[in-house]
């Protein structure tokens, strides 16, 4: 029994390995999308308190706090379904933490690049901040 659980660890670390490669080179795509139209990236990877945020970026007077999701099938939904409310939290959490102490002299955004089967798609206001906290 002990090898069929070893098996199958090394199956679950080999597609956790896969998975962040294939999210890992999905961002990669997205920052160079956002560049090509204009937008700087601020931050790649944020971390904070609340989770991490994978791309902050602006253009003109917009900050964005964009979450990038990959897929290759939707068996699972498609990539922005995998946003949920939980996630949407932590980035509204997250871009409060990030503006800490500060009034954001901007429009704060929260957008969703998916990329599916290769072709991306920028979601631009996937979701808003609805607490009475918000600017």
């Amino acid at each position: 029994m002990a090898i069929k659980k070893d098996k199958n660890a090394q199956a679950d670390k080999s597609e956790n390995m896969h998975n962040k490669k294939l999210g890992l080179k999905g961002e990669k795509k997205a920052r160079r999308y956002l560049r090509f139209h204009g937008w700087k990236i601020l931050e790649k990877n944020f971390k904070n308190p609340f989770g991490e945020v994978d791309i902050i970026a602006k253009k003109k007077d917009v900050i964005a706090f964009i979450e990038v999701k990959t897929r290759l099938t939707d068996i699972f939904g498609t990539p922005a379904e995998a946003v949920t409310y939980q996630r949407q939290q932590r980035y509204i959490m997250g871009a409060k933490y990030y503006f800490a102490g500060k009034r954001p002299q901007c429009t704060v955004r929260f957008d969703i690049i998916e990329i599916f089967r290769g072709q991306l798609n920028h979601i631009e206001n996937a979701f808003r901040d609805k607490s009475r906290y918000a600017n």
